[in-house]
């Protein structure tokens, strides 16, 4: 029988030190050139792109406090041109993998070199489930963490909503509608003083504090033109004592006086009553509804004593480089599939050094992670081990397959 023809030798055994440096730098230029390219595409849509990747972080924040700032006024346009270079390199991802093919493509055997498009089709697929993944699981539940009100978060809301029934019940009274006005004041001050749990004081004990004596005065200011416009021009002159005893109040307010400021204050309420006659009941019933919602305030500012301010261009920082690196981390099995393709590792070495994988994994999560709790580090940490667990498997069975084929080689007959 004729002799088999003999495997032929890989062509980078053949090329010398400066062949491969030259062959690394026309592909590294290639991917250059193309992640500018996309780059500049990205950059007319890098304010949508912006937008949706500042979601998790917004989502995060209170309603009424979902903004990013910037600190100069050139960090905007660098935000946007920084979102269109990254949209460079995330669309340029098929071409840099085709390129690392490329380049380690001379390494392999011919029957090899076929699986190139299964590698770059693999790769662009397993880097965007990791940025997926990173978008709808990892940021989402960081930032949450990250920007929780803690214990405030619950009487925030509740103080919110008072607000709102607040303004609906001084509407109802400055149409006349005291009877309305006066049984949704009487809800909304059950609610949030049964909600309060302690940290809401009773409507009739004042606590002391300028926060709360600052909220009562714009209440009862509030309270004042809703019961003129409810009453008409017939309670002008009760109305004018009401408003002097006001006057007394922001005095003594001013002078530190907070305990006369308050009893003041709680005069010019009962001129009001007193002017609207048989409705006085409906309007001392608002008024405790604002002293309620007033002690409340001033309890949220006891405890939520901070605020986030998160500027443009460190929000999308830490955004974009956990986007990167999660994406990065689900190439694991492609490149561990890839070095055991070329016989740089085996699945025995890799198996063997699991427990030390473990351990890096964890340390990765813990560098990666903003927050160093534990919920977010396994979040991080769990896709990186099956990641690398997957990559041993990979490498396992295409060892296994290299070697079948060596042993049908060597059993062919010559």
């Amino acid at each position: 029988m004729d002799e088999a023809a003999p495997q032929p030798e890989p062509l980078q055994a053949r090329m010398s030190l400066a062949d491969h440096l030259r062959e690394l730098r026309s592909r590294l230029l290639r991917v250059v050139i193309a992640v500018l390219v996309l780059g500049c595409a990205g950059l007319y849509w890098a304010r949508d792109i912006f937008g949706f990747l500042m979601k998790p972080v917004l989502d995060a924040l209170p309603p009424a406090d979902r903004s990013l700032i910037y600190t100069s006024g050139i960090e905007e346009l660098n935000v946007l041109m920084k979102v269109g270079l990254y949209a460079g390199i995330f669309l340029a991802t098929p071409v840099l993998l085709a390129q690392l093919w490329g380049f380690v493509a001379p390494g392999l055997y011919p029957r090899e070199r076929r699986y190139a498009f299964p590698f770059v089709l693999l790769g662009t697929i397993a880097f965007i489930i990791g940025a997926t993944f990173c978008y709808l699981v990892v940021l989402p539940t960081m930032f949450n963490f990250l920007l929780s009100s803690g214990n405030t978060a619950p009487i925030k809301a509740r103080i919110e909503r008072a607000r709102a029934m607040e303004l609906e019940a001084l509407r109802f009274a400055r149409s006349g509608d005291f009877d309305r006005a006066a049984n949704i004041a009487d809800g909304e001050a059950q609610r949030l003083t049964a909600f309060g749990d302690g940290r809401v004081s009773a409507p009739d004990r004042y606590a002391g504090g300028v926060v709360e004596l600052q909220a009562r005065l714009d209440a009862e200011g509030r309270l004042v033109d809703a019961t003129r416009d409810g009453l008409g021009l017939g309670a002008a002159p009760a109305l004018r004592q009401a408003l002097e005893k006001r006057v007394e109040a922001v005095e003594a307010f001013q002078s530190g006086a907070l305990g006369k400021s308050s009893e003041a204050l709680d005069q010019s309420a009962s001129l009001l009553a007193g002017a609207a006659g048989s409705q006085g009941s409906q309007v001392a019933r608002l008024w405790k509804m604002q002293k309620t919602f007033a002690a409340g305030q001033s309890s949220l500012s006891e405890e939520a004593w901070t605020r986030p301010l998160l500027t443009m261009s460190e929000q999308l920082s830490l955004v974009l480089m956990l986007l990167l690196a999660l994406g990065v981390v689900f190439e694991l099995p492609l490149v561990m599939a890839l070095l055991a393709a070329l016989g740089l590792v085996k699945a025995k070495f890799l198996m063997r050094y699991q427990r030390h994988a473990i351990v890096v994994c964890l340390i990765l999560a813990a560098v990666i992670t903003p927050t160093g709790d534990p919920i977010n580090m396994a979040i991080l940490a769990g896709p990186m081990l099956l990641c690398y667990e997957g990559g041993v498997v990979a490498a396992y069975f295409i060892e296994r397959r290299r070697n079948r084929n060596a042993a049908e080689t060597a059993l062919t007959p010559t």
